[in-house]
């Protein structure tokens, strides 16, 4: 059986448990206290995983770091999601690129800083974001005009990677989807009528933490 290690409140961890529950795949939760600094511990580091960050698989012997590392081993495991042929594969590498480098990036950090951060957020760092997010979901709401799945016409881990952190509640992050990006809107719900669906926060280990600032 698999063990994923992660928290509730990441969307990166979801991305993975998302996919696993589309695959029918049974896996273990492990939880890892990020809030209490259990990441950032050096033993910790030293032991399970040196950039300090979840979700970490397990798979018998092999440990895997990094969602879209995770995603695409699973997809090229089971043969599902992975894209039908050559051209769709590495179409979905791209959008998983882009979604690490910038769709999740941004939209992330705001969400952490507004609801987790230790501090309140500052004004100017957030509307810094913010540009960077708009910019990045006009992007995705353009390319979803014509289409219900990012790649051909099924879903793929492009979906679950992009798509992870939006499922989380609106109050988290302060940031409109539904008025403002109708396609993304529209293939949200498409995606949760997928098997294995369920909330972050009914997935994943841990306790929800309401909004700090």
């Amino acid at each position: 059986m698999y063990k994923l290690h992660s928290l509730c409140q990441s969307g990166n961890s979801f991305k993975v448990a998302f996919l696993l529950r589309a695959l029918n795949q049974p896996f273990e939760n492990a939880f890892v206290d990020m809030f209490q600094g259990m990441t950032r511990n050096d033993d910790w580091r030293e032991q399970a995983n040196q950039m300090g960050e979840v979700p970490i698989l397990e798979d018998g012997e092999r440990v895997l770091t990094q969602s879209g590392v995770i995603l695409s081993y699973l997809a090229n495991k089971h043969g599902a999601f992975g894209g039908k042929n050559e051209d769709e594969k590495l179409e979905v590498l791209r959008w998983l690129l882009f979604d690490n480098h910038k769709f999740t990036s941004y939209f992330a950090s705001y969400r952490f800083n507004k609801s987790f951060g230790p501090a309140a957020p500052d004004p100017a760092v957030q509307a810094w974001l913010l540009g960077r997010i708009d910019n990045a979901f006009n992007i995705v709401n353009k390319h979803l005009a014509d289409r219900e799945y990012m790649v051909g016409d099924a879903p793929t881990i492009a979906d679950f990677s992009l798509s992870a952190y939006l499922f989380y509640p609106e109050e988290e992050s302060g940031y409109k989807i539904e008025s403002r990006y109708p396609h993304i809107a529209n293939w949200l719900e498409r995606l949760r009528a997928l098997p294995g669906w369920a909330h972050p926060y009914e997935v994943l280990p841990g306790e929800r933490i309401m909004p700090k600032w």
